[in-house]
């Protein structure tokens, strides 16, 4: 058993030994309704350990609406059932040149705290024989968003997903992100942010990531 130093060493270097979410085999068993009532008697204990007045008009529903935001909402990504439909098409026009989608908002959530996560994404990648309808792509991001993430697994999964569903490897990610889990507490760094970026395929070349980046640098 680790203690709660070595946790949360671990936890700040964003050490993760699987690209997939951390999830129990049984984690789709219970319904929405039951993990949001189960979720509502917990954070109800929650609030009655910081001392507030659960009977105040202003505090008595607040454990059933965070219950139902953390599973309806926040969290929606989590379950493969919510994952949108990748609609890909024949690449008709024979369109071989880079398709880039940017500013793409991510609304996430700090796996190590629960804190928000915001920023933007940034896809391009070259077709080949499929290409997508440009609303998926944000409807992508937006799904591995909603889940308990850390940066570094977020751009591998949408990169993972969008190499398949294309049948390519030309494909590169890049995120750049402001977590509040540093901006609001420990640190309190109001004005850092991250990026992360990963790629495939021709995007190995220096020039063809050098040119993907300097169009995206053009909008930020």
């Amino acid at each position: 058993m680790k203690d709660k130093e070595e946790i949360n060493i671990v936890g700040d270097n964003h050490y993760s030994a699987n690209t997939e979410t951390p999830l129990r085999a049984d984690a789709f068993e219970k319904s929405d309704d039951e993990k949001i009532k189960n979720i509502q008697h917990h954070f109800e204990q929650i609030m009655h350990e910081m001392g507030l007045d659960l009977t105040d008009d202003s505090l008595s529903g607040t454990p059933y609406r965070v219950a139902k935001m953390y599973v309806k909402e926040l969290f929606y990504g989590l379950n493969p059932s919510n994952k949108p439909k990748l609609s890909v098409f024949e690449n008709k026009y024979g369109y071989k040149k880079m398709l880039v989608e940017q500013n793409i908002t991510i609304d996430s959530s700090c796996e190590h705290h629960f804190l928000p996560i915001i920023g933007h994404a940034h896809i391009g990648y070259i077709p080949k024989d499929k290409v997508i309808g440009l609303s998926k792509i944000n409807r992508l991001v937006d799904y591995y968003a909603h889940r308990p993430q850390v940066q570094e697994r977020l751009v591998l999964q949408i990169l993972k997903d969008l190499q398949n569903i294309l049948e390519t490897k030309d494909v590169i990610v890049v995120v750049n992100a402001k977590h509040l889990c540093v901006s609001s507490r420990g640190i309190k760094d109001k004005n850092s942010f991250t990026t992360t970026l990963e790629y495939g395929g021709c995007f190995s070349n220096k020039t063809k990531r050098k040119e993907f980046l300097s169009i995206i640098n053009q909008q930020l």
